[in-house]
């Protein structure tokens, strides 16, 4: 049970569903209630495809590279420290930042659920790095099954997240979204300071 709400609460913080509903919203404007509702499922779907891949792969490709965990670690959590900064910032743009081009290209997709919503927007480089991290060679079959169902709870509650979108940003409006990516942002810089802080005290004995 720890390493199941350990690892939801890890990955929720950094794919942020709530920061990813204006884009969402932006990309779907056009679109039906139940058009919308697809693209929801098919991204989240992809998203939960993509972390697992990630999770149980992941040690292999930093095997191929000659990266060993703590380089990674370091490495993500400088990323996700600046996710948090991009968050914290009141000059960002509100939700995850991702570039015009990529939010004017996915305007013009019919179909949005793979790129950019599942991949950059919900499995960016940060849960990237932060399911990688969590696979070691002391996981048990069930604790990886845990970490497994843990994705695919997330990919649910992403799902519910952005399928009431509408709903939830007439509810909150700017303040309250403005306030909720400050509070998110907090708890990703923290979780980006805990990844380098755990690396290198890990490199140091």
């Amino acid at each position: 049970m720890e390493i199941l709400l350990a690892t939801f609460s890890a990955l929720f913080s950094v794919v942020n569903p709530f920061g990813a509903m204006p884009v969402f919203l932006t990309l779907t404007q056009d679109d039906t209630p139940e058009r919308r509702g697809q693209q929801a499922l098919r991204a989240c779907m992809y998203m939960v495809l993509i972390l697992t891949v990630f999770f149980l792969a992941g040690q292999a490709v930093l095997d191929f590279f000659g990266l060993r965990i703590h380089d990674l670690r370091i490495a993500g959590g400088i990323m996700i420290m600046r996710a948090g900064l991009d968050l914290l910032n009141p000059k960002a743009e509100e939700g995850k930042k991702i570039s015009k081009d990529v939010v004017a290209e996915g305007v013009e997709k019919e179909d949005i659920s793979f790129t950019p919503l599942a991949m950059p927007l919900l499995s960016g480089p940060g849960s990237i790095a932060v399911v990688i991290s969590l696979f070691t060679k002391s996981l048990t079959v069930i604790d990886m099954g845990l970490t497994v169902l843990a994705i695919v709870l997330l990919g649910a509650v992403s799902y519910v997240i952005l399928l009431f979108s509408p709903r939830l940003v007439m509810f909150m409006g700017k303040a309250g979204l403005a306030a909720l990516a400050k509070i998110m942002g907090f708890i990703v810089l923290s979780l980006g300071v805990s990844f380098i802080v755990t690396a290198l005290l890990a490199l140091f004995k």
